[in-house]
């Protein structure tokens, strides 16, 4: 039997300690369990980007938008200069992929408004065309 390193026979571990264990490494989760509704879902789920992030900089964007995005504020928090706030903003906003709030149709989802009668023939359209 392959030794099973000690992390692994904990049932329930702290995202800290997760952290710490995967050293920056890709995590992917396997298993997810809603205890309150008794359903648990297997497969290969990837993290949202920000818990991919290390804790301490978790911990940071936390203070951040408690701190309603005052830099001034994050000043006082940490104890350090504006521009090494700045720093680490970019630094970690470098690391997060910008997510399209408003995206662009797809040609079936276009299709499927004008068939529902939700846009007329012309915008579905001018939609299409711009899609190419």
């Amino acid at each position: 039997m392959p030794d099973v390193p000690k992390y692994a026979s904990k049932p329930s571990m702290d995202w800290q300690e997760l952290l710490r264990v995967s050293q920056g490494a890709p995590l992917v989760v396997e298993r997810v369990s809603i205890p309150a509704r008794q359903v648990t879902i297997e497969g290969q789920f990837t993290l949202p980007e920000l818990a991919r992030l290390t804790f301490e900089d978790q911990i940071f964007v936390t203070a951040f938008v408690r701190a309603h995005g005052s830099i001034k504020q994050m000043e006082q928090i940490f104890g350090v200069s504006y521009p090494t706030i700045k720093a680490r903003l970019n630094r970690i906003g470098s690391q997060l992929e910008f997510v399209e709030t408003n995206p662009q149709p797809s040609r079936s989802e276009i299709l499927e408004r004008l068939k529902n009668g939700e846009i007329s023939a012309e915008q579905a359209i001018s939609e299409l065309e711009a899609l190419k």
